[in-house]
């Protein structure tokens, strides 16, 4: 408890606070239509594939803007760059609100839906800016947390929409926009360290070494995996099961939760057990429970089980995998942490798709789970081969920080 007390001294703890409400909000923003679909398919009358697709656009949005964003934080400030971001948000809901009418108009909004989910780099990188080097995994990962906005847009979308109409929510989410607009405009401040400025040379100058590409296919499998089931897994339990939409979305609450949760989790464990030794538990977790996920496919409570170990597995990965980053990268830390959740994030944006193709061509989703498992053991394989040269160079055994 003293060295919390000892953290939250050494920064600014309402920019933290503002930075972590961000984050969530803008992780609500991003799955929306994620945690609607059952409500969406079923008046649009959409197929496995056209499903996939509609969630798979926002995912690949957002990984693809988040580098224009970072861009514009490093010319304006973290602060400001975080305000334009989230009156953008205000805009898209406004529009999804008021313009949406069709299955086109639908694909429209999903690639509007990116803004939001550009935001984590500049969320991470303004509540982290005022704490010292020793604090800023702790930083990050407190701010990370604001992922558990998956959970929050499953648990309270489904039953808006019912009551409301799912196209209201846009227009209650054009609204609510405005609380985070005030929380950051209030209480945050641009941080006093300086924010790395790279151009897109630097930025893909990571992708140029082995290591980049490892690590990115890591983050893949952990940050990929949780977007991308947190968004399919609404419109998974609602037509495999045949539960209401609204419990659809609370079903995958829980397994969203835990996955934001065990976020914080995993970068402590791996300070103190080895980045490289948790993510090879994560990735044998995530491969087996996945494969029980697709061969439970008749028992609701033991696809839910599953599904909490798989989240939680995930979240401690993503964990895992930021407290490398940083011993492979100590001096373009940002800049590397940057390209690696863009290729992460893209990752992500197949999982809804494979699953979407997988039900519509054999009729099951078996497949789509059983591919994302062999992804998961196959970069166990690679990261175990790399980790050898890794733990020569620039890391302890079992991936731990060298003193």
């Amino acid at each position: 408890m003293a060295g919390f007390r000892a953290f939250l001294k050494s920064g600014h703890t309402p920019t933290l606070f503002a930075a972590f409400f961000y984050l969530a909000f803008s992780f609500v923003i991003w799955v929306m239509n994620g945690a609607m679909a059952p409500f969406i398919s079923e008046q649009f009358h959409l197929t496995a594939a056209q499903k996939g697709t509609l969630l798979s656009i926002p995912i690949v949005a957002g990984a693809i803007m988040r580098f224009p964003l970072g861009l514009l934080a490093q010319y304006v400030g973290r602060k400001t760059a975080t305000l334009v971001e989230l009156s953008l948000i205000t805009m898209t809901m406004s529009f999804g609100y008021f313009f949406v009418q069709t299955y086109d108009d639908l694909l429209k909004m999903a690639l509007l839906l990116g803004v939001a989910g550009a935001s984590f780099g500049v969320a991470m990188s303004l509540g982290s800016g005022w704490y010292p080097p020793k604090y800023k995994g702790l930083a990050m990962g407190l701010v990370g947390a604001g992922n558990a906005g998956t959970a929050i847009a499953a648990l309270v979308a489904p039953p808006l929409a019912q009551a409301y109409g799912w196209q209201t929510v846009y227009g209650f989410a054009a609204i609510a926009s405005l609380v985070p607009i005030l929380v950051v405009a209030l209480m945050a401040k641009e941080p006093p360290d300086r924010d790395e400025h790279a151009s897109m040379k630097e930025h893909l100058a990571c992708l140029l070494e082995g290591d980049g590409w490892v690590f990115s296919l890591i983050y893949v499998v952990t940050f990929g995996g949780f977007i991308g089931l947190a968004t399919f897994l609404p419109t998974y339990y609602y037509d495999q099961f045949g539960v209401s939409k609204v419990q659809a979305g609370q079903l995958t609450m829980l397994a969203a939760l835990m996955g934001a949760v065990v976020r914080v989790f995993g970068g402590w464990i791996s300070d103190h057990w080895g980045g490289v030794n948790t993510l090879t538990v994560v990735l044998v977790v995530v491969a087996f429970a996945l494969v029980g996920v697709g061969l439970s496919s008749s028992s609701l409570a033991l696809t839910t089980l599953l599904l909490i170990v798989c989240f939680a597995a995930l979240g401690a990965g993503n964990g895992a995998l930021f407290q490398l980053v940083p011993l492979r990268w100590p001096t373009s830390t940002a800049v590397a942490g940057s390209m690696i959740g863009e290729i992460g994030a893209l990752g992500g944006g197949m999982v809804p798709t494979l699953m979407g193709q997988a039900k519509q061509n054999v009729n099951s989703f078996l497949p789509g789970f059983v591919a994302m498992a062999v992804f998961s053991l196959l970069m166990l394989v690679v990261m175990r081969k790399m980790q050898v040269r890794w733990t020569r160079t620039w890391a302890e055994k079992g991936g731990r920080a060298r003193v």
